[in-house]
């Protein structure tokens, strides 16, 4: 059985948080909007209590909210079309699903009524040494500020990303995903799940509500829930550091910003009752919404391979070196919205 998670929480005139050691995930978050209504953005995965969760990879266990992802995705066998290769860098642990400190369990640092700080200290023979998260509302908002800090062990080149992982509304299309302005939208090369994709796989499209269905139709990803039982990712690249999701039947929208420079795609995980082995039972409904700097989430021989996303210009992964602490920052917020 794996170490008991361990919970710290913070409240504040616009809220109230609460952070796990497992994967040092932040979730629920219920925020306070201005009228008096109060709204939780954040998923909470459905199997956290569950007994037959110790059965799970760590990551999944509780699975909620948002964490840290380095290296982003994991390695594994995969079949890939032209133009994709696994040639690049790859480490003892590349195959743990989406990094050594998604599936262990964060120490808390200084922690006071204004912040919750943790750290992640990674195995000796990884390239990465430790992780560094600082957690702080805004006194004067429905915000939470995030820092996380990367030190390296040894020079190295990795695929990172934030995984922000949202609740949806149960209306299909009742939340609608309002991303900042970005070049380019593209399909995994491959399928997430078997037999549930989606999306036309390695394309390429100018708009996320004009993606190609392998059916040949056109559809717009903009609205979630989807209509279809399926587990697919896009991706944007060259986005501005923001995107919002508009809640329309609940009147709120939650916005997340980050550091373009760091994380310059949006990954959208379109968890939509498309698995259906436990723990997912086919009833799994959430929006992934994670700044990358990564292929997909194919991990650190894909992501820094030749590959096209990076021959376009766009980064996939970042460079590393003992130190020089790699410090991002990144904000999500709540606010009131129209219905409808």
């Amino acid at each position: 059985m794996s170490a008991e998670t361990t919970r710290r929480a913070l409240a504040w005139a616009h809220g109230c948080l609460s952070v796990q050691s497992l994967g040092g995930m932040l979730g629920p978050v219920l925020f306070l909007l201005p009228d008096g209504r109060q709204v939780s953005p954040l998923h909470v995965a459905p199997w956290g209590n569950d007994p037959e969760r110790e059965t799970l990879p760590e990551i999944l266990q509780q699975l909620r909210g948002e964490w840290p992802c380095v290296p982003f995705g994991s390695d594994t066998n995969r079949s890939l079309p032209a133009g994709w290769s696994a040639t690049g860098e790859s480490f003892e642990g590349a195959g743990v699903p989406h990094g050594h400190g998604s599936n262990v369990h964060w120490t808390s640092g200084d922690c006071d009524v204004r912040q919750i700080t943790m750290e992640c200290h990674y195995p000796d023979d990884h390239p990465i040494r430790l992780l560094r998260r600082r957690i702080v509302p805004d006194q004067s908002a429905a915000a939470i500020d995030i820092t996380l800090e990367i030190e390296a062990r040894r020079p190295c080149r990795l695929p990172i990303g934030l995984h922000p992982t949202f609740r949806l509304s149960p209306r299909p299309g009742s939340v609608v995903i309002e991303p900042g302005a970005y070049d380019r939208v593209w399909s995994v090369p491959g399928d997430v799940e078997p037999g549930a994709a989606l999306f036309t796989p390695d394309r390429q499209w100018s708009s996320l509500d004009k993606a190609e269905a392998r059916c040949g139709a056109t559809m717009d990803a903009t609205q979630v829930p989807l209509m279809e039982d399926t587990e697919d990712l896009l991706q944007l690249s060259g986005i501005d550091g923001s995107v919002a999701l508009h809640y329309r039947d609940e009147g709120f929208r939650a916005r997340l910003s980050w550091q373009k420079e760091h994380f310059p795609s949006l990954l959208l995980w379109y968890s939509n009752r498309g698995r259906k082995a436990y723990p997912w039972d086919g009833r799994h409904v959430a929006l992934g919404v994670e700044p990358i700097a990564s292929a997909f989430d194919l991990g650190p021989s894909i992501s820094t391979a030749a590959n096209p996303l990076a021959a376009s210009g766009i980064a996939t992964a970042i460079a590393f070196e003992p130190g020089h602490t790699f410090t991002t920052r990144y904000r999500l917020s709540v606010e009131a919205a129209r219905l409808g």
